[in-house]
Parts: structure tokens; C-alpha cells; sequence
């Protein structure tokens, strides 16, 4: 785990060791003991920081829902309960169960399943064949165009989008799903196969059926990341009482962002050029175009992100001569060398496209397909609360009476 000496804890507190001492034992800071040999002890970084965003909500609280939403301190406090996703220390937990050991052998049916109502192994009630007969295919110039027309007239034209009773609503989730799939399918040009397993349909549509469980493996860790922009796009759509299509809709039109789901498109720029000249170069040439090293670090992950390490390693356990999935090493290693941060899930994403020839752009697509399951979740948890997510904004502009 994350840990703090007690000289930084205090620091990030404010406070005296006493006091740090005395939260240890009121079970608010986790601590365990420092490096052998020392009677020195460590604090959890985690409990400390949500401890400090605790006391500044209470000395501050309009500064401190403004870091919130702004993501000024490690992309904000909670500002919302959910019982679908945690990130605890190197650990994503979709409902308390690891996603990195869902990965190993869990479908996108049953993380679905998981997620969406809390029963784990239970994909039977899912009706994911369900069909929507909409009028014509939808198709677009781009993978994701295709997904926003077809999440567009399902929110318009499907009879069952607005059933707001709890069973619907499940249901209706899983026809949204299967719409996105047979969606990538129709614009791959091959005709939807329902029988066949989410990820199976996908590695068909894409022509690469030896590479099925790589697929699956990115489709399970990428499920759903706790309150990101898309999740909280979806979540304030949701708390409308808007359609599952456009609550989906929302998120996905967040996802196209270069601060979210479009980084895996630098990150292939960074692998290409890796390919071409080397990894030191590239990083190089990397930070000179974006200002940043793009497919590393994550501020909600300082020791690494689980999911790119998962991930990578199944790639390299599938192709470990592939010529992608040594230049993913070899910017891994220069990387760590030269500025100690480890690698992203964008980078595993863009690796992982890359090894199936498929084009950068396809990582973006199946970053929507994997996390639509999660945005789902969130528009169904949100929709069960009641309520309207409105935040007030603290006007700052000019005032002329």
C-alpha cells in the first residue's frame, strides 16, 4: 500500500503526532510498521488524504465541492455514494470482487450482471439476445459515429427506453448493450450472432478469433472506473430520468475527449514512433508534442495502474515476440528509468489494438463497448435514487444592476 511517514501525514493533516496517533486509534488512518529495524510506523496515504478532504469540507465547504468537481487534489473527494466501484490501494473492486481476478476468467455477461444488480455469476436473467428493431441499420463514417446514431434512436424510437420499474430497467440495460455490439458488428459488415459471447462477437466482428480472451480480459477491467467524467455524465444524465440510450449516449460523448477516452490515441502515436526509432526517442518526441508522457502514470494509481499491468501481461503471455508488445517493454523500462512513472491502461489499450491490426481509433471503441456496462450501472444506480443531480454554480462574472 501507499504509505506516509509520519512527517508527511502530519504535514498533510495539519496536525501533531499526538493527534495522528490518536486517529490511529479511532480507526481513521491505517498505519503498520516502517523498515525493519526501526520502531518507525507507516500511514495508509489513502486514509490520510480522505481524512484532510473530510476536515477541509467542514472548514470550507463550498471550496472544498469546488476541489471536488474540479479534481484540484487527486481529482477530488467523493462527493456521492455508490456501491458499484472501489479503488483501494493497487485494487479495482467492481462490487468487492477484484477486477483483476474477474479478468482471469469472468465474461463481460457476468461483470455486467455483477454490476448492474450485485449478483455475480447470474447472466441467465439478462436478456443481452434482445433485439431493437429499429427502422434501418445504423452505420457512420467511424465505429463511434455508428454507436451515437444507433444510442440516439433507441433513446427516441424504442417503446421500453422510458419503463422506469426496476425489472425494466435491467432489461432494458441489457438491449442497450446489445444494441452497441450489434452495432460494431453491422458497421464491421458481418450480420449480428447473438449466441455467441459478448467479447466472442466482437473478436468476430474484428477478425481476430484467436484473440478472443485478450479481448475479453480488456473488456472486464475496463468495465467501470468509479466516478469518472463519462460515469458522472451518464450518472447526471440518469438523475433526469432520461431514457438508458441517452444516459449512454451522455457518457459516450465524454469518453471523446483527449483528457479521457481519446489518450489511447497518443498513446499509439508513442508505440509507432517506439517502432520506428526507438523507446528513449519516442518518449522524447512524445513530450515535446503533448507535454506529457502519454499512456503513463495515473494520479489515482502512484505505484501503477493494475489494469495496464494485467493487461500486459496477458499480451505478453499471447505474443511475447510480437514487435508491439516488446516496444510496450522497452518504453516500460526507459520510462521508469527516466521519470519513475509506469504505465497507463491507455498504453495496454493501444498495445492491444495495435498486436490485432486493428486501427488506433478501434482502442476508443473498445473503451466505449468495455465501460458501457459500467455507465449503465451508474444510470441505473442513479436512477434508483430519486433525485436531480444540480449543483449550484458561485456566480464570479461582473454585476451591473
Amino acid at each position: 500500500m501507499s504509505s506516509l511517514t509520519t512527517s508527511q501525514a502530519c504535514a498533510a493533516l495539519g496536525v501533531k503526532p499526538a493527534t495522528l496517533y490518536a486517529y490511529v486509534s479511532r480507526g481513521l488512518v491505517r498505519s503498520e510498521p516502517g523498515p525493519a529495524g526501526t520502531r518507525e510506523r507507516r500511514y495508509h496515504a489513502g486514509d490520510v488524504q480522505a481524512l484532510a478532504a473530510r476536515q477541509a469540507t467542514r472548514r470550507d465547504p463550498q471550496t472544498a465541492v469546488q476541489d471536488a468537481l474540479q479534481g484540484s487534489l487527486n481529482w477530488g473527494a467523493p462527493v456521492l455514494d455508490s456501491a458499484l466501484t472501489a479503488l483501494a490501494d493497487r485494487h479495482l473492486l467492481y462490487r468487492g470482487h477484484d477486477a483483476l481476478v474477474l479478468a482471469k476468467r469472468a465474461t463481460v455477461e457476468e461483470v455486467a450482471a455483477l454490476l448492474w444488480t450485485g449478483e455475480q455469476g447470474q447472466p441467465a436473467p439478462l436478456p443481452l439476445r434482445a433485439r431493437l428493431n429499429l427502422s434501418r441499420p445504423q452505420r457512420g463514417a467511424s465505429a463511434l459515429e455508428a454507436l451515437g446514431h444507433a444510442l440516439t434512436a433507441a433513446g427516441a424510437h424504442d417503446p421500453a427506453a422510458l419503463d422506469a420499474r426496476p425489472e425494466a430497467r435491467v432489461r432494458h440495460a441489457a438491449r442497450t448493450l446489445n444494441l452497441l455490439y450489434a452495432t460494431a458488428e453491422r458497421q464491421a459488415g458481418v450480420p449480428p450472432a447473438p449466441d455467441l459471447p459478448l467479447h466472442g462477437r466482437l473478436a468476430r466482428a474484428w477478425r481476430v478469433p484467436g484473440h478472443a480472451d485478450l479481448l475479453r480480459r480488456a473488456l472486464v477491467l475496463l468495465a467501470d472506473h468509479e466516478l469518472n467524467v463519462s460515469a458522472f455524465a451518464a450518472r447526471v444524465t440518469a438523475s433526469s430520468g432520461a431514457s438508458l440510450p441517452h444516459c449512454t449516449l451522455a457518457a459516450l460523448c465524454a469518453l471523446q475527449g483527449p483528457r479521457h477516452g481519446l489518450a489511447s490515441l497518443h498513446a499509439h502515436d508513442l508505440l509507432q514512433d517506439t517502432l520506428a526509432g526507438g523507446a528513449g526517442a519516442a518518449l522524447r518526441q512524445a513530450g515535446r508534442r503533448t507535454g506529457h508522457l502519454p499512456g503513463f502514470g495515473h494520479r489515482l494509481y502512484p505505484d501503477g495502474d493494475p489494469r495496464a499491468a494485467a493487461l500486459l501481461e496477458a499480451l505478453t503471455a499471447a505474443a511475447p515476440e510480437a514487435p508491439v508488445v516488446q516496444a510496450a517493454h522497452a518504453l516500460q523500462a526507459a520510462a521508469l528509468a527516466e521519470t519513475g512513472e509506469r504505465p497507463n491502461v491507455d498504453l495496454a489499450l493501444a498495445a492491444l489494438t495495435r498486436l490485432l491490426g486493428r486501427p488506433p481509433e478501434d482502442a476508443v471503441t473498445l473503451f466505449a463497448l468495455a465501460r458501457a456496462v459500467g455507465w449503465l450501472a451508474h444510470a441505473l444506480e442513479a436512477g434508483q435514487s430519486g433525485g436531480l443531480l444540480r449543483p449550484r454554480a458561485r456566480y464570479v462574472g461582473p454585476v451591473r444592476v
